[in-house]
């Protein structure tokens, strides 16, 4: 019996693991989505593509599921760039049907005919246009293997007159889920319990790839009586009740964590590839452990480097090295982060009046938020106000756009992941310019039922480039925001919707946002001159700050250098 290709490649799909699919029907791709609803993949009907692809990624990333997007020929599924970025960055596997016009018409400069080849290859692990009918379910199933597998997006091209062809001989190509143990040799765990060995201030830098190893972890941390300090990315494996955990390092990070990392004489890079070389001890004996060769000594140059994922890893090591007596080094990092997490303490104070800290803001919805909950931020101070002031414990997570850096990903994201797991509870911290970039699809929760939560860091302007200017010497142009009152908009979309000016109105309006049963947004108007600070102020920081507030002087813009001041430094 015969099968259309467009069934087969949802078939294909549907056997791949693939629940949700993300998109937007139209004309190339109606025999997919007829296909789709005669089968068991829910269809997530968004309002922009961009926002399939960045929910598509967020779901796959914590759920552990391959997920799917689909969209229309031309621009349609050409929306989906930067979310295919975004995903394939973030190693989530993700399968995009691209369809295209007929293939008759294919290279004649057709409407809407795009290259997508030539522009998905550049995002993705696997970018391949089905060719004839009979290339269908292999094709797909080669993509979904190859995202699986490499752990990224995988892309196929389907003409629409191929999608409607029915196939009579369809082998049974299939995906394999696969669990290989990928480990050091012997003689290089050796060489790593040796280098070690010789250690006296060992450091530990964990990153994303300790995900599952967080018990291996720890007990190396206390057989060498070692500080470990973590990526942004590795926060949600590390910092789960660990005694040893400093903190992040790096300009999100606090000074534990800096202080860990360049203040030892050996470290121990897991599974961590941190893109800024200034954040590497240049004197220390560097040993980096990764599931990738191709990611040894990229960011710094390191001693030994060796193959392996950290789990194996650890687990193949821990039994080569003696427990060590001497924790002064430790101890030394305990007490910096004493000191760290009483300053982060005193910046979640409240401020006075109409004075809304975020800081304060973030540390509300840390305490009145479930042990469960998922957190999204948009890049730009969210991102850093949620990896600071948002708490882990092995159930929460968190997720931003720490590798592409794009602006509008935490609302998408919060629709994902809600699709997901619709019985945990979804936060999503927006920037006023990221919110606003992608608001259509605030309609996309009221529509699919989905009770996220969205808190507006609404400080009229594109706050983090702004701080980028400021840091510089420069003033500030073109970031300021002329916003609406986003609880009342929201209000007119079918939120629950509420604005918040005063801080001492903060707490409840916290409070009642995360007890409401459906989609809720507390639009919350923070100081716009709040500053994110560097776990370590370096002299060029201070020195363009200076001359910006020189140059606003002269420019008589004087009212907001003292606004700077005050907010930052006085009204704590």
């Amino acid at each position: 019996m015969s099968k259309r290709v467009a069934d087969i490649v949802v078939e294909t799909l549907q056997q791949a693991g693939v629940r949700r699919c993300y998109g937007i029907v139209g004309d190339t791709l109606n025999h997919v989505t007829t296909a789709i609803h005669g089968s068991d993949i829910d269809w997530v009907h968004v309002r922009h593509e961009e926002v399939a692809a960045f929910a598509a990624g967020a779901d796959s990333l914590v759920s552990g599921q391959l997920t799917a997007c689909a969209g229309s020929c031309g621009p349609g599924s050409l929306h989906f760039i930067n979310g295919v970025f975004e995903n394939n960055r973030n190693r989530a596997p993700m399968v995009l049907i691209a369809s295209q016009v007929v293939t008759s018409e294919l290279g004649m400069e057709f409407p809407q005919e795009v290259d997508f080849k030539a522009v998905y290859s550049t995002c993705s692990v696997f970018c391949e246009q089905v060719y004839s009918a009979e290339q269908a379910r292999r094709v797909v199933a080669l993509a979904c293997q190859a995202a699986i597998s490499r752990r990224g997006v995988a892309v196929v091209i389907l003409p629409s007159d191929i999608s409607e062809q029915a196939v009579k001989h369809d082998p049974p190509f299939a995906v394999h889920y696969t669990h290989p143990v990928l480990r050091p040799g012997d003689d290089e765990l050796l060489r790593i319990a040796e280098l070690l060995g010789q250690g006296k201030r060992i450091g530990i830098y964990a990153g994303a790839g300790c995900q599952g190893a967080h018990a291996p972890l720890l007990e190396l941390a206390r057989r060498l009586q070692a500080p470990i300090a973590h990526t942004s990315r590795a926060k949600d494996f590390v910092e789960p009740d660990n005694p040893f955990n400093m903190g992040m390092t790096g300009i999100f990070g606090i000074e534990s964590g800096f202080h860990a990392v360049m203040e030892c004489d050996t470290l121990l890079l897991l599974g961590a590839d941190f893109a800024w070389g200034q954040y590497y001890p240049d004197k220390a004996t560097i040993i980096q452990v990764d599931h990738d060769g191709s990611h040894l000594g990229r960011r710094h140059p390191v001693t030994l480097g060796v193959v392996g994922d950290v789990g194996p890893t650890l687990e193949a090591l821990l039994p080569m090295l003696p427990p060590r007596e001497d924790a002064g080094f430790l101890d030394e990092c305990i007490g910096h982060r004493e000191k760290a997490l009483a300053r982060r303490a005193e910046e979640e104070a409240p401020g006075e009046g109409e004075l809304i800290h975020p800081q304060y803001l973030t540390a509300l919805l840390d305490q009145h938020a479930d042990d469960d909950a998922l957190f999204t931020a948009d890049c730009g101070s969210p991102m850093v106000w949620v990896l600071r002031h948002i708490r882990v414990n092995g159930r929460r997570r968190t997720l931003t756009s720490l590798l592409h850096g794009t602006m509008a990903n935490a609302m998408p994201q919060a629709l994902g992941l809600q699709k997901a797991f619709p019985g945990r509870q979804v936060v999503a911290l927006c920037g006023d310019g990221g919110l606003s970039m992608l608001m259509g699809d605030l309609l996309t929760a009221v529509q699919e039922n989905l009770p996220i939560k969205i808190v507006v860091f609404n400080n009229g302007s594109l706050n983090f480039v702004e701080l980028e200017q400021k840091v510089e010497g420069l003033l500030d142009y073109y970031t300021e925001l002329k916003n609406p009152d986003f609880g009342k908009l929201a209000e007119v979309i079918g939120f629950h919707g509420r604005t918040v000016t005063r801080s001492q109105d903060l707490a409840l309006a916290v409070q009642d946002l995360l007890a409401q049963p459906g989609p809720a947004l507390l639009d919350v108007h923070t100081a716009p001159t709040e500053l994110v600070m560097p776990p370590q102020v370096e002299a060029g920081q201070v020195i363009g700050t200076a001359r910006y507030m020189a140059k606003a002087v002269l420019a008589g813009r004087i009212g907001e250098v003292k606004e700077l001041l005050a907010d930052n430094f006085l009204k704590r």
